[in-house]
């Protein structure tokens, strides 16, 4: 049997502290980690690296990890373990028929982003410790864009991870969903204080030296 010191593995993830958190209990096992942000650079370095197993992030920004999990398996099988925040049945029998060989649930960490405190386990929110009320569907959407600060996420986007699928509306409804939460929020609409539009693509949590 191959020893635990020459196995390689690698965490794909865009949550850099979920990542580390999974590359230093990987490595306190005696594995050796590699770690990838995004798809492309998963796919790169599994060519490159030839990893014994992939640690992978369901819900990737652009292109997700069913996909990356798809190309990797097309050439080499390789073990993959999906992580991710979700646990529906689609989801899971989707990964499996791209390959995926089983599913790990990701910790509900809580997020604090300069004043909003967003409570993952108890879906809470609160800006300067005063709880606010939001949708579920408005939840989702905030803690979408405060998981990645400065990561711009188009409308397609937003609509894939939050409802699932997209329509030809899917740029109006998120608009207007967006603009509930930022009011709720108490944003300023001429300098919002979280959420930045990007025109012409979509939307981006205010990354921590931008945040006034």
């Amino acid at each position: 049997m191959k020893d635990v010191t020459q196995q390689t593995v690698l965490v794909v993830d865009d949550e850099e502290a979920i990542a580390e958190a999974v590359r230093a209990r990987l490595q306190s096992e005696g594995f050796q980690v590699a770690v990838a942000g995004d798809g492309p650079e998963a796919i790169a370095l599994c060519e490159q690296i030839r990893p014994d197993l992939v640690v992978l992030d369901l819900m990737l920004p652009g292109m997700d990890g069913l996909e990356v999990c798809r190309q990797i398996q097309r050439d080499r099988w390789v073990p993959v373990l999906m992580l991710t925040a979700r646990t529906e049945e689609a989801d899971k029998v989707a990964g499996f028929a791209v390959g995926a060989d089983d599913y790990l649930t990701k910790p509900d960490e809580p997020i604090d982003r300069a004043g909003l405190a967003i409570d993952q386990a108890r879906r809470t929110v609160a800006v300067d410790g005063t709880g606010i009320q939001l949708t579920p569907l408005e939840f989702e959407i905030l803690l979408t864009l405060a998981r990645t600060p400065g990561v711009v996420f188009t409308r397609e986007q937003l609509m894939d991870k939050v409802w699932g699928y997209r329509d030809y509306a899917g740029g109006r409804v998120v608009d207007s969903h967006v603009a509930r939460i930022r009011r709720k929020l108490g944003e300023d609409g001429a300098e919002p204080r979280f959420i930045r539009t990007v025109h012409g693509v979509g939307y981006a949590f205010r990354e921590p030296a931008e945040v006034p």
